[in-house]
């Protein structure tokens, strides 16, 4: 991890803070960025030791249901793959994290990697949130088919995402690669203008 008087976060040149509101008034749509948000791969195979000693070291399980979401006191673990899951913490909490996995799971078969730095993640909410995502991505977002709690790897405006629906509000975290990270923030804010925008901080 960079040294944090050196850290910037993915959209610092586009000013975030300074053109954010505290009261988002009648916006149809409030954006952000999840600044510094802790981020590590887990690779495993989901057999009840496994399974264990992340609950032990984290406080909650893997989910095995596909495309969804575990959440505990201090992160979230959101199901990639059938062996693969996305840990999320706050900023700062991924270093303790990693470490008490790696404790925790000892000598198994697994994989650890701390990957804070390879996607930004965009926060997205508001009552008009759901059309703005319908405008670049295919997922079936109605609340009967995707609400709090689920997560799912796909395109949005042509972006590889992983998208998390948080709340049902609805409110989303949106995980997106560095390079990407600009692109799909100006496209997000083109997408939302329509609806009222309003930056909030994250």
């Amino acid at each position: 991890m960079p040294d944090s008087y050196l850290r910037l976060g993915v959209l610092d040149h586009r000013h975030l803070d300074a053109r954010a509101v505290d009261d988002p008034g009648e916006a149809g749509v409030t954006l952000c960025e999840r600044r510094f948000m802790g981020k590590i791969n887990l690779r495993g195979e989901p057999v009840r030791p496994f399974r264990d000693a992340v609950k032990k070291a984290l406080g909650v399980a893997p989910p095995v249901k596909p495309n969804t979401v575990a959440t505990g006191e201090a992160c979230a673990i959101l199901w990639l793959g059938p062996n693969e899951w996305l840990v999320t913490t706050p900023p700062g909490a991924e270093g303790a994290a990693l470490a008490a996995l790696g404790e925790a799971l000892g000598k198994r078969h697994v994989a650890l990697v701390d990957v804070s730095e390879a996607r930004a993640v965009i926060g997205l909410a508001g009552p008009r949130a759901r059309d703005v995502l319908a405008k670049g991505c295919a997922l079936d977002l109605h609340p009967r088919a995707f609400k709090a709690g689920d997560c799912a790897q796909s395109a949005l405006a042509k972006a590889g995402v992983i998208l998390h629906q948080t709340d049902d509000a609805p409110a989303y975290d949106i995980h997106v690669d560095r390079s990407f990270a600009d692109y799909l923030w100006r496209w997000l804010e083109d997408a939302a203008a329509e609806y009222g925008l309003a930056i909030i901080r994250g």
